[in-house]
């Protein structure tokens, strides 16, 4: 028995013995990220997802809320590991797979605000040094007043007033009120697809955290940031599965592409566009078939560990781990694609 294990089932032996004597079982209350440290990990990649729920399983337990559904920038929020119910209709035990806006890193970011009494320039300085479009206009982290921004400026400086006053104005009157802005306001368990439409049709919005306290600003340049995050490791991945049948492209059979996958096979192969890359490590993996290669220079189990790597980090990406990728698996994926590019010249 592993030291989770005998972790988990130590919490579970007290829980329902509390609940034999009559108790109400005490929760063991932990943040998510030393939840993970107990089983000896920092991230959610699949793997680590699956064994954790398999050992939870084991000991009749889960976690509330699910260790799944916490947002990275949450991973210090503390979580309670409970008894596991029989779940029912109704129950609501059951991971949220839905991608929620809190997810996002800028929707829950310092913010730079004003209040409706400072000076006009006190904004346009705050919107100038950070490259901002607009400012949440706040009396208290709760008290949203409206939003200023360049557009706002703009129409009231356009409209029927003494210019020559501008150098006294203050922010109040300028901004939009808040009437004008609460369909940009939202909450951070909104799912991201509802979000987007949202700030597709206004710029922005506005994310108010499960305390109600205006916690964020996601705006569309976010939402590009976010998915070129997203889509980069996919090309990536993309781009090695082209190199890599590129490169065995006519070297092989069909029955040897299939190796003895015929016995627990996951889908017909009829040529290298069907190979995964487990198919990848198998066929390569053979010294013979490895020959046929003539590279030169590259040695072969070498290459099989990079492409092991790719396997696991297209298996992340795949599954959306909710910790997104590193800086250092989108690297390897970089330098894994490159090298595949060289062999092809």
């Amino acid at each position: 028995m592993s030291n989770n294990d005998q972790w988990l089932t130590s919490i579970a032996k007290r829980m329902k013995e509390e609940r034999k004597q009559g108790a109400a079982p005490v929760p063991e209350r932990l943040t998510a990220r030393d939840f993970l440290y107990n089983f000896g990990a920092r991230r959610r990649g699949p793997i680590v997802v699956s064994n954790i729920r398999n050992q939870l399983e084991k000991t009749g337990l889960r976690t509330e809320p699910d260790f799944e559904s916490i947002g990275s920038k949450d991973i210090d929020r503390e979580i309670s590991i409970v008894l596991a119910l029989k779940p029912s209709n109704d129950s609501k035990e059951l991971p949220d797979p839905t991608h929620r806006i809190g997810s996002l890193v800028a929707a829950d970011k310092k913010l730079e605000t004003v209040t409706p009494n400072d000076p006009l320039t006190s904004a346009t300085t705050k919107m100038r040094i950070n490259d901002y479009s607009r400012l949440p206009v706040m009396n208290g982290e709760r008290d949203l007043k409206g939003i200023i921004s360049w557009q706002s400026i703009g129409e009231r400086l356009t409209s029927d007033v003494e210019r020559k006053e501008v150098h006294h104005w203050e922010v109040r009157h300028c901004m939009a009120p808040e009437s004008q802005v609460m369909q940009q306001v939202i909450h951070e368990d909104i799912s991201l697809f509802d979000a987007i439409k949202i700030i597709t049709k206004y710029d922005y919005v506005l994310v108010r955290d499960r305390k109600d306290a205006i916690s964020g600003i996601v705006t569309a340049s976010d939402l590009s940031n976010q998915f070129e995050k997203i889509t980069g490791p996919f090309l990536f991945v993309g781009e090695i599965e082209r190199h890599l049948r590129n490169l065995i492209d006519g070297k092989f059979t069909i029955p040897e592409m299939k190796g003895d996958r015929e016995i627990a096979n996951d889908g017909e192969i009829a040529g290298t566009a069907d190979l995964t890359f487990g198919d990848y490590e198998h066929l390569l993996g053979k010294p013979d078939y490895w020959k046929r290669l003539a590279l030169p220079g590259i040695n072969r189990k070498d290459f099989i560990k990079y492409l092991q790597l790719a396997r696991l980090i297209r298996n992340n990406i795949m599954h959306f781990d909710p910790d997104g990728i590193t800086s250092e698996d989108l690297e390897a994926l970089q330098k894994i694609a490159g090298l595949l590019e060289k062999l092809a010249h």
